[in-house]
């Protein structure tokens, strides 16, 4: 193997390891999003997980279900987007900027 690939090697490697860190470190990082004026509020981690939800309750009403259900998809979505947000800035920082396929 030549120094030069041998080099690559290394760095990918130390790529790897730093991705991993990131992972574990964005899994202890949330973000919160709502909806309806924040009538409905979601927590979701760095693993773009669903970990809180509250809901406001003059919201519930029988008559407003598919509304309710409706926020609550809302401000889900609106959390995983924060959330891969900010996967995507601390990749980039990791990888000086590079875009690496299927990384970000």
């Amino acid at each position: 193997m030549s120094k030069g690939l041998g080099d690559l090697m290394k760095q990918a490697q130390k790529l790897q390891s730093k991705m991993m860190e990131l992972q574990e470190e964005l899994a202890g990082k949330t973000v919160e999003a709502t909806a309806g004026g924040g009538m409905v509020t979601v927590v979701i981690n760095g693993k773009q997980e669903l970990v809180s939800l509250k809901i406001d309750p003059e919201v519930v009403d029988r008559q407003e279900i598919e509304m309710l259900q409706d926020l609550i998809i809302a401000a889900a979505n609106e959390g995983i987007r924060r959330a891969q947000q900010i996967w995507a800035e601390e990749m980039k920082k990791l990888t000086g900027g590079m875009p690496i396929p299927g990384l970000i």
